[in-house]
């Protein structure tokens, strides 16, 4: 029987409390009504829910459960509800004050194994949100081991995603129907009828990470597929482990759907993955600052060379990157010391003492193979040279027992008061509400790989809908694929407390642009986040406030444009002045930028023009007298 006929309707349902065969409903509404969320128990014990936005439907009942066999034969045995309406501050993140207001419903369920779950979902105006808790009550030899979670996301006939794989994959929009195993989360998806939503995870401090495959026998459905692909950087083959191994009193993380009318909501709707991750775990955060960073060839000259270009640039750190310790993927390369062969060139403790007289901070590479046989004796050792941070490279990530050694690794680097960038595969889930030192990751095809304007157009509304991402910014590199304008305005569309500035170039290319002020005054953590327009894979302008100041990224894909810009954002009655940075041919300097500046007001609007692959950056402060 197909699975949508064995739901039963209406009042009677929603009573039937009776006997283990007996069906349930129920359902509860968000704070402004807008968003529904639905939980349906079959007559076969079968456990589902289902979430509406503005009326409509966004899933179908999508089954809940485990694998191999824990996807029926469950019976009500409780029911709860409460209301939080509330708010917090982050200082870490793309906005200060965070509300966080929700309907939640928790139902408790009993398998005719004996194992006990609560399905709790939560009703935000913002999304839905549904994950599964383990009572501490079990039943003596009850197992809470599983080959996987069912966990499904039934969707509207002729909803397409924007498709993605692996580290650094580019996107495609397609329908789900022909979305491929594994596919990478969050997946941003566009509703038939207009609006769109993501799937997304949040709050996973202990857990497989989960990716999304096709539901057999289901057109155009997906479901949980645990661990995924990870690539071993030792013998470069792939594992997958979707086991899941709980214990009485431990929850899984959150499977989160944000919901938009456009994809700038999507975004500005992000912090529901910080609402969904647990509290700060760490007693002082005082020590963490985030900012720019460069990276430095492997030389105290070249370390100093860049804390000296610091003030002109508004960096905060230096980086030293791979094999610093020697070859980074050999065992025999030791993490605690400058390689032998490179001693004459670079000391560390040099360039650290060097940099805490100018207050420039020291950053260093460290690959997972030494993170893993080295963490307990580095940490200590890097604090006491004055390194403020280490960004850890080639980490697998998907098995559980990669997320627990990643989420132990932040707290204890937090321990020794030491910033963590994690590269490669780790995706954010929200757990750097959690761990603040957890400062950037990748997961993202960043400038490394030189992406074109559209897929930077597309990163906003998609990769950076679960949070920081080290896209690593370059400006005089040749070889990228944007004009400068554009690279300028990605240190603002691109979310990262530590953002790496200049990625593949020196101090040594500065030769006076004066555009260079803007990466100088520039932040990397923000009060207030605000996206003005954008259509995905096309253009995106986004506006970031930090105190009184607003810094503005456009950023223009294969179309040339020209927008009019309100500044009804402003505070009214109060006159502030504009610096526009933007591409024009005729400036006479090798990156041909513009700078111009106005005086505006919340009443005005600012024009600007952009070329294919351009943009534009804007600095917004308020006006000194005339």
């Amino acid at each position: 029987m197909p699975l949508n006929t064995r739901f039963l309707l209406g009042a009677a349902v929603v009573a039937a409390t009776c006997g283990a065969t007996d069906a349930f409903e129920a359902k509860v509404a968000s704070p402004n009504g807008s968003l529904s969320i639905g939980f349906s128990l079959s007559e076969l014990g079968e456990p589902a829910y289902h979430v509406s936005t503005d009326g409509r439907a966004l899933l179908s009942p999508s089954r809940l459960g485990f694998e191999p066999t824990l996807t029926d034969a469950f019976t009500k045995v409780a029911d709860s509800r409460r209301s939080v309406r509330d708010s917090w501050r982050f200082e870490f993140g793309e906005r200060a004050d965070i509300p966080e207001a929700y309907e939640e419903m928790t139902i408790g369920l009993e398998h005719r194994s004996g194992l006990r779950v609560n399905v709790v979902m939560r009703a935000y105006d913002e999304g839905a949100a549904v994950r599964y808790e383990f009572p501490r009550e079990q039943k003596d030899g009850v197992s809470l081991e599983f080959e996987g979670e069912h966990t499904e996301f039934r969707l509207p006939s002729g909803t397409k995603g924007y498709e993605e794989h692996g580290t650094e994959g580019p996107y495609e929009l397609r329908p789900v129907s022909e979305i491929k195993p594994y596919c990478e989360r969050p997946l941003t998806i566009v509703l038939p009828g207009g609006g769109y939503a993501a799937i997304c995870e949040a709050g996973n401090t202990d857990y497989p990470r989960m990716m999304l495959s096709p539901l057999d026998g289901v057109e155009g459905a997906l479901v949980s597929a645990l661990g995924g692909r990870t690539t071993n950087t030792e013998s470069e083959h792939m594992r997958h482990d979707p086991s899941v191994s709980m214990r009485p009193g431990d929850a899984t993380p959150w499977r989160l759907l944000l919901v938009g009318k456009t994809p700038g909501e999507l975004l500005e709707n992000n912090y529901l993955l910080l609402n969904l991750s647990p509290p700060c775990r760490l007693a002082d955060t005082s020590w963490i600052k985030p900012g720019k960073v460069m990276r430095a060839e492997l030389t105290t000259a070249s370390g100093k060379g860049v804390i000296d270009f610091a003030k002109t640039a508004g960096l905060s750190y230096v980086h030293f990157d791979a094999d610093w310790y020697g070859p980074e993927r050999s065992r025999s390369s030791d993490a605690t010391r400058v390689e032998p062969a490179r001693s004459s060139k670079l000391d560390i403790q040099e360039v650290v003492d060097y940099g805490n007289e100018r207050g420039v901070g020291v950053l260093v590479y460290v690959n997972q193979i030494h993170l893993k046989s080295q963490l307990e004796e580095i940490l200590p050792l890097y604090e006491r040279w004055g390194i403020k941070g280490v960004k850890y490279g080639f980490v697998p990530v998907g098995p559980q027992a990669e997320t627990r050694w990643l989420t132990d690794s932040f707290a204890q680097a937090a321990e020794h008061h030491l910033m963590v960038n994690v590269h490669d595969g780790f995706r954010a889930n929200g757990i750097n509400r959690t761990f603040p030192n957890l400062m950037t990751v990748e997961g993202i095809r960043g400038n490394e790989r030189m992406p074109t304007a559209a897929h930077n157009c597309t990163l906003p509304f998609t990769r950076y809908l679960c949070g920081i991402g080290d896209y690593t910014v370059c400006y005089y590199s040749p070889r990228i694929q944007t004009t400068r304008a554009h690279q300028l305005a990605m240190a603002v569309v691109s979310f990262s407390p530590l953002q790496w500035i200049f990625w593949y170039d020196g101090p040594e290319k500065y030769t006076g642009e004066p555009e260079i002020e803007f990466f100088r005054e520039v932040k990397t953590v923000w009060d207030e986040t605000r996206v003005l327009e954008g259509e995905i894979g096309e253009y995106a302008t986004i506006a970031r406030r930090s105190g009184q100041e607003w810094f503005i990224g456009l950023i223009n894909a294969d179309q040339p444009r020209r927008t009019n810009l309100p500044m009804d954002f402003l505070a009214p009655d109060r006159e502030y002045e504009a610096t526009v940075y933007y591409d024009d041919p005729k400036v006479k300097t090798k990156t041909h930028v513009g700078v111009r500046r106005q005086r505006v007001t919340a009443e005005s609007s600012l024009e600007v023009e952009m070329f294919k692959s351009g943009g534009a950056a804007i600095w917004i402060r308020p006006a000194p007298p005339e």
